[in-house]
């Protein structure tokens, strides 16, 4: 059996995945695996099922963080409102409000919005 083949087999593809899944560089993986860094993104070029593997266990924990994050902005956590807004919608909501561009003129009276 090759290299490869050993981490084309469920055993292995399920080790990629929670390697992914836990937030392991590519670096690290192939160290892990015991290669080097630049067969692994072979690896990944010519076996689907291993750039799969990669793909999914990251997907999976960017998925449950997503979630989490939400469920503590809808429970009333301020600061998970606020990146939840600044990075979903960054048009109305800034971080960092412009200064005069946010402001207009209405009958001489000079309102600045305020974020």
């Amino acid at each position: 059996m090759g290299m490869a083949d050993r981490w084309m087999s469920e055993e292995g593809l399920t080790l990629l995945r929670g390697w992914a899944r836990d937030g392991l560089t590519r670096e690290r993986m192939a160290g892990a695996m015991g290669i080097s860094t630049r067969t692994l993104y072979k690896w990944q070029k010519r076996y689907p099922e291993i750039a799969a593997a990669l793909g999914a266990g990251r997907e999976a924990v960017d998925y449950q963080v997503e979630q989490a994050l939400l469920d503590r902005a809808l429970g009333g956590d301020l600061k998970a409102q606020m990146y939840w807004l600044n990075n979903r919608r960054g048009d109305k909501w800034q971080e960092h409000p412009r200064e005069k561009a946010d402001s207009t003129e209405d009958e001489g009276v000079t309102v600045i919005v305020d974020v």
